[in-house]
């Protein structure tokens, strides 16, 4: 019966597939003029002006598509929320994506203005503009649309409308409820997420929830990520004298708060990149089920070495998807003094390091985040949570202050879960490849309020080229990953579940 299921599917997927030629290229050059005037939109989260604007634009685009909108306040700033009308007896599927988007540093760009989308063409040593009127003869799959959230997360967007407008003009109709909520705060930590889902908990509420964002797997094959990393910081600052102080008098007498700080990071980790805080590893367990799951992705980690150009990895796990499973810590900054051409001859008054916390399912953020508290202490400083007085400067030896942020928790579903077999039996039936099924990826998305509020599982669909430059200069979209998530949500929407 599987097998009957099975091909009745791929059966399902023939017209669109054989449609990418004419119809899908016709939607991909809609979708690019929509990309270009939605890029245009400048997004940056702590502009709370931009993302109004970003907002209209949403509302106009999905109420001309039949779908109900709506604006919803939440402590931050509002989210959008938008649905076909609800029916009785259909399986509700919710769609996460974010509308918001890195700042920009213009000068770090290959062209004047990252909000205005530029074409380019791969050429041997990178990429050469070309003008979108040589679109109007033939597109071209492998160009690419260079512009700030061009794939992270707006392109995913635009995806999703013009695989509407294509199940429009195919008369197909949804066999399934479909809600879409978007975020405008993801950049910036969706600290007002989680009361936001509880709040509107009953306009949320769907059987399972599926996510664009971020890039699929780097062999280019299509790709399903069940779970991602949760995150949480810290930042550590020491003290040395109150001012900067001559090194030539004070060196060797006033403590450099930079060589108390390098001593405490560098006990906080052996040679080979493990943890050495006692407890930080607890929970995890990775069974030889487990290994065979990872082992199915195709990694190569000597093309990974190449590529960030390192010769040898930390040994938190044996190879790359392994060491994905364990919590990281990370430093993700360094500060003190002054260096390069402004450098000086002085005994710095502090050093601070910024550290993220990536977490897994089995392990808990404020629990990590204490124990990182406790082994500092240990070390022998005083432990503040405020700059310290000149009294505390002169009772304590060592004094470090401490700040952090909250948590993101991170989540992960079964591999054999119903809705997660239909989404990878999609994938496959419409690209006709074997679909890379990641246990959990590295980075985080705000997904756990979804999942620990409305009780539903979570699934993560990338539909972005892997080397898109997301959060940095140059981020770009692959013109052919336009048709890849038209036609990826065209079935996804239209395919009864078996």
């Amino acid at each position: 019966m599987r097998v009957l299921n099975f091909l009745l599917l791929i059966l399902l997927y023939v017209p669109i597939a054989a449609q990418d030629s004419t119809k899908v290229k016709s939607e991909v050059a809609l979708a690019i003029t929509d990309l270009r005037e939605f890029v245009a939109i400048p997004n940056d989260a702590l502009n709370p002006d931009d993302i109004d604007n970003n907002l209209f634009w949403l509302k106009k685009q999905f109420d001309k598509r039949g779908f109900n909108s709506a604006i919803l306040d939440t402590e931050g700033l509002p989210l959008f929320f938008a649905n076909t009308p609800m029916k009785d007896g259909k399986t509700t599927i919710l769609f996460y994506m974010h509308l918001d988007g890195q700042g920009v540093d213009a000068n770090k760009w290959d062209q004047p203005n990252p909000y205005k989308t530029v074409l380019k063409k791969p050429v041997e040593n990178g990429f050469e503009t070309v003008d979108f009127s040589a679109l109007n003869e033939d597109i071209n799959y492998d160009w690419r649309l260079f512009g700030r959230s061009t794939s992270d997360d707006k392109g995913p967007i635009v995806m999703f409308l013009h695989a509407l407008d294509l199940l429009k003009k195919d008369d197909k109709e949804f066999p399934y409820n479909i809600k879409i909520i978007l975020d405008s705060e993801e950049e910036k930590g969706s600290k007002s997420l989680p009361n936001a889902v509880k709040q509107y908990r009953e306009l949320l509420a769907a059987d399972f929830l599926v996510i664009s964002d971020g890039p699929s797997h780097g062999s280019g094959l299509p790709t399903m990520v069940y779970g991602c990393r949760g995150i949480t910081t810290l930042s550590l600052t020491t003290y040395g004298p109150i001012k900067p102080q001559h090194s030539g008098h004070y060196g060797n007498y006033a403590p450099n708060p930079g060589f108390q700080l390098a001593h405490l990071l560098a006990s906080m980790k052996d040679t080979d990149g493990k943890v050495t805080i006692p407890g930080y590893y607890d929970g995890i367990f990775i069974n030889d089920d487990i290994q065979a799951v990872l082992k199915k992705v195709p990694d190569d980690d000597a093309v990974i070495k190449e590529k960030l150009q390192f010769k040898t990895a930390e040994k938190v796990g044996s190879y790359y998807q392994e060491s994905l499973q364990f919590p990281s810590l990370n430093i993700r900054g360094l500060s003190s003094g002054w260096t390069g051409d402004a450098a000086r001859t002085i005994v710095p008054e502090s050093a601070t390091a910024e550290l993220d916390l990536r977490l897994v399912p089995e392990s808990n953020g404020n629990r990590l985040k204490k124990l990182v508290k406790e082994h500092i202490a240990k070390q022998g400083f005083k432990v503040l949570d405020h700059v310290p007085t000149n009294a505390e400067r002169l009772q304590f030896d060592k004094l470090i202050t401490i700040t952090e942020r909250g948590v993101t928790d991170a989540f992960r579903t079964d591999l054999d879960n119903t809705y997660g077999v239909f989404l990878a039996n999609t994938l496959q039936s419409t690209f006709g490849q074997d679909v890379v099924q990641i246990r959990i990826m590295g980075g985080t998305v705000p997904i756990s309020p979804f999942i620990n509020e409305l009780k539903i599982p979570a699934f993560i669909v990338p539909m972005v080229n892997p080397d898109n430059n997301q959060h940095s200069p140059n981020e770009n979209l692959k013109i052919g990953q336009l048709a890849y998530g038209i036609r990826a949500f065209y079935n996804i929407l239209s395919t009864p579940l078996q």
